[in-house]
């Protein structure tokens, strides 16, 4: 009869979170076993960054990230910074540049970033198994004891960096939650975020045959319980089916269905207000001529219509202006997990200990990455809190 294997640690789940936590802990001398469900590592890392991955932020900090509990990312990201990850990154000799707001990108390939993580467990003596789903995690006297499609296999530890439920076709499963709900733990309910909106039928008449138009704006939503408004200001897009675009990936994160999200269609600009001089013309022409210089024209145009004043009397050119820095969009929905970035929700931070990511009522079990409920913008800091947690969990095991 033959024994089941043991180790000191097993990884379930082969991305950026787990291959980081797998090689940390394999150079601080445990055995550890790293499990794949997929037949490659790194999949969703793969298409990260439009291919390039935006591998980390440097102005990465606490305030770039929802969870229901703000303060539990603080001691993670402070032990394992952006400056840690950018050394691994010049270690390997990976040309890399800086574009806007920080977001740090591969100049070559986000394969880059996968070699680097497989070099990494390769030589910290790292066991990595392809092809190998999970189905269940119990617990043993001496640990846990894991059960997957290609038999079981016992260790002191398990970590569990499956992700989240986005990008379904890249492999994605709820089988993190599954793992956490059957030890007793809460999770906060999985939504899509960093997601492009859907429009109703109606709205989709008034706006999409504009697609491909975009703007800089600035999105916003209502404020939240804790802490202003959420605002971004970068580039809004026209789908075929509503709006994306950086601001509204992420103010997607924010979103509650039914709510209005805001923008500002002119940042800190006054477009109408010239014409509230005495001598200055005041007609649909004028307004439009105004508009355009902000917005492009056939959206210029189309803005212009759908919020035409009855007249242009002083109230009228005052409330067109208000309306111009604070549009009303309500969307129906959004696009879903499918083109989902990342997942919001997961595991509850209540159940977790923010120092080693290990669960409070089952020592040993650990939760990283992801499956998580800490999400970031868009913007690099998901990989940070993947490479953050991961560290975390790997330093105490």
């Amino acid at each position: 009869m033959s024994t089941t294997p043991t180790y000191d640690c097993i990884v379930l789940g082969a991305g950026a979170a787990g291959m980081f936590c797998a090689a940390q802990a394999g150079a601080r001398g445990q055995r550890v076993l790293l499990l794949e469900a997929g037949e490659r590592v790194g999949r969703k890392i793969l298409i990260s960054g439009g291919g390039r991955c935006n591998f980390t932020n440097i102005h990465t900090g606490p305030a770039n990230y929802l969870s229901e509990n703000p303060h539990f990312a603080k001691s993670a990201l402070a032990r394992y910074t952006p400056r840690d990850f950018i050394g691994l990154v010049e270690k390997y000799r990976i040309p890399y540049h800086e574009k806007t707001l920080g977001q740090l990108f591969c100049d070559g390939s986000a394969q880059q970033i996968i070699s680097l993580l497989e070099s990494e467990c390769r030589d910290a003596g790292v066991q990595t198994q392809l092809r190998t789903a999970v189905e269940r995690v119990e617990q043993t006297d001496g640990g846990f004891r894991v059960h997957t499609s290609a038999g079981e296999f016992t260790s002191r530890n398990v970590v569990v960096a499956t992700g989240g439920l986005s990008i379904p076709k890249l492999g994605a499963t709820g089988v993190g939650y599954d793992i956490a709900r059957s030890f007793g733990l809460r999770i906060v309910e999985p939504r899509a975020a960093l997601v492009p909106f859907t429009l109703s039928d109606t709205e989709r008449e008034r706006w999409c045959d504009l697609s491909g138009l975009s703007a800089e704006a600035i999105a916003t939503t209502a404020p939240r319980k804790k802490g202003p408004a959420p605002k971004f200001r970068e580039k809004i897009l026209i789908t075929h089916r509503g709006w994306s675009g950086p601001a509204v990936l992420q103010i997607s994160s924010y979103w509650q269905p039914g709510e209005a999200v805001h923008f500002d269609l002119a940042p800190k600009a006054n477009v109408f207000t010239p014409m509230l001089a005495a001598n200055h013309r005041r007609d649909d022409a004028t307004a439009f001529a105004l508009l355009r210089a902000h917005l492009p024209q056939r959206m210029a145009e189309r803005w212009l219509y759908e919020n035409a004043p009855p007249d242009w009397k002083n109230t009228s050119i005052t409330r067109l202006e208000e309306r111009l820095h604070a549009w009303p969009v309500t969307p129906a929905g959004t696009e879903g997990f499918a083109k989902a970035e990342v997942t919001a929700g997961g595991v509850s931070t209540a159940e977790l200990d923010s120092t080693t990511m290990q669960s409070k009522k089952v020592p040993r079990l650990v939760f990283i990455g992801e499956v998580v409920d800490v999400t970031g913008w868009l913007g690099g800091y998901n990989f940070q809190w993947a490479w953050a947690s991961a560290h975390a969990a790997a330093v105490a095991l």
